[in-house]
């Protein structure tokens, strides 16, 4: 009963509640504490029907005035609430157009993909056709086709990741000579590059996962002469006319005779390439005479190229996403 007799002083707090709100959030707790279901106000209603029945009628429009009196103010205090907090958003959004402009990062390609390209390149001069190939290949091709049977020792170096008994991740782009070499009739010239995976250990020079250019030509009377000679001009374009190289005898198992290619580097021999006269029996599985033609190939690691043309000195480096090794070319 007490509280109707002092409605005007309820009405005055609450209209000085709604001005101190400072926030949307604050507004709506003055709202609650007043209007809310069980707010002041509402009690105020329930005290109605206990007053004397000639009182009820005043007392329910005194409420009913001081409610809209009160929702009014809420509802005028909302909306300065929702300007200035607009307005402050506004002000946080706003570009500043005297202010110098920021330097976009522009993207590049990958030290990798450029000595790939560069290479193709090189290649494409000297009239070899760019082919690809997949990473997962059969057992067949991969190594059998390659004069490497189930039982044979090289299979050591390079036994690796299997996907099932007969499928791996390819070891070496060389397989796309197998496959390319199948169906087609001499003269030709392939080279393709792509990623191969061994189980190397990682150190400066291996990791399991590399790249490697790979290429092949067929055709009456070629020579290792032809072969050197390729490879010597691919060394003097990649690496430029002072460039120190040379072939040392080694042995592949679908090669014979093989040679690897080496540069200085560092102070020591960088092996780049294996390479050598394709055996007669890889000619054979691959429908070519062997008697009429012969063939060379070559398989060039892609990472060390790259080591030798930019001074890199750690194959790693290339996997470590360093921008500071990465934004150098």
């Amino acid at each position: 009963m007490s509280k109707l007799k002092d409605l005007d002083k309820i009405a005055q707090e609450a209209e000085r509640a709604i001005l101190d709100a400072v926030s949307l959030d604050a507004l709506e707790e003055v709202r609650r504490t007043y209007l809310g279901r069980r707010g002041i106000v509402a009690q105020l209603f329930d005290q109605v029907p206990s007053l004397p029945a000639a009182q009820r009628p005043q007392a329910g429009r005194r409420l009913n005035e001081i409610r809209d009196r009160l929702q009014d103010a809420l509802t005028r205090r909302g909306e300065d609430l929702q300007r200035a907090e607009q307005g402050l958003r506004l002000a946080d959004a706003a570009i500043d157009v005297t202010l110098p402009g920021r330097r976009i990062a522009l993207g590049r390609q990958h030290v990798l993909t450029r000595t790939l390209e560069e290479i193709e390149r090189i290649f494409f001069g000297m009239g070899f056709e760019i082919v690809d190939g997949t990473e997962v290949e059969t057992d067949e091709f991969n190594f059998e086709r390659l004069n490497m049977g189930r039982d044979h020792p090289a299979r050591d170096a390079q036994d690796s990741f299997y996907l099932t008994d007969d499928l791996l991740l390819r070891t070496h782009t060389t397989v796309v000579d197998a496959r390319v070499m199948v169906g087609r009739t001499p003269p030709m010239r392939i080279l393709t590059t792509g990623r191969c995976y061994r189980r190397d250990a990682p150190d400066a020079t291996h990791m399991p996962v590399f790249h490697q250019a790979d290429g092949f030509m067929v055709g009456e009377r070629i020579t290792m002469a032809d072969l050197k000679g390729v490879l010597a001009t691919f060394v003097r374009q990649m690496f430029g006319v002072e460039a120190v190289y040379r072939f040392v005898p080694s042995y592949f198992p679908f090669t014979e005779p093989s040679a690897e290619l080496a540069v200085w580097f560092n102070g020591r021999w960088l092996e780049l390439a294996g390479s050598g006269m394709f055996h007669p029996r890889v000619l054979e599985l691959a429908g070519i005479d062997p008697v009429r033609y012969t063939a060379f190939a070559f398989g060039l690691g892609v990472d060390r190229p790259a080591m030798v043309r930019y001074g890199i000195p750690d194959i790693r480096l290339f996997w470590e996403n360093d921008l500071r090794l990465l934004q150098q070319f």
